[in-house]
């Protein structure tokens, strides 16, 4: 079932108000969505008629879901890195000194009008973010980050102690 998107509802909207989320980083970039479903063990999304409300977010290679309750995230189609990876290759998230910031919730994304990212596959994040010129990260996050900011394999390495020439 494809998942029934809608916008949010006068309560969501003014829980995002009271959780501190300024008014145009519900429509900025793109508006918050809410549908309806929950996270199936794959982690993209399952939309049910009577699920769970969840915010939702259109990132430009898939959609981006997240249920702020139990604090899940899932995507439709398995291919978004995080949260806002527009920035990533932004020039204009690194002028004037400027960095990448780096959230570790989606509320505190909200919080800081987009700011940024939340990661939500940390198994590519060195591949995504390794040409970033500067990084920011909040120390919620730091430890994912470290341990997962080195390339994933590093290839066999032969030390060669004498060399002969072919003769």
């Amino acid at each position: 079932m494809i998942a029934t998107i809608d916008t949010p509802h006068q309560q969501h909207i003014d829980w995002l108000i009271k959780s501190g989320v300024p008014v145009r980083a519900m429509y900025h970039p793109r508006c918050v969505l809410l549908a309806q479903g929950e996270r199936a063990k794959n982690g993209t999304f399952q939309a049910l008629e009577n699920g769970v409300f969840w915010f939702v977010f259109e990132e430009s290679e898939d959609v981006v879901f997240w249920q702020p309750r139990i604090g899940q995230l899932a995507t439709h189609e398995g291919r978004a890195f995080a949260l806002g990876e527009d920035a990533i290759n932004n020039p204009a998230t690194y002028s004037y000194d400027g960095h990448l910031n780096i959230f570790s919730d989606p509320l505190d994304w909200l919080r800081a009008k987009r700011d940024g990212i939340v990661v939500l596959d940390w198994t590519r994040a060195f591949d995504r973010l390794r040409d970033c010129p500067r990084i920011s990260v909040d120390e919620k996050a730091l430890t994912l980050y470290k341990r997962h900011m080195h390339p994933p394999q590093l290839p066999d390495l032969y030390v060669q102690t004498d060399w002969r020439a072919a003769a």
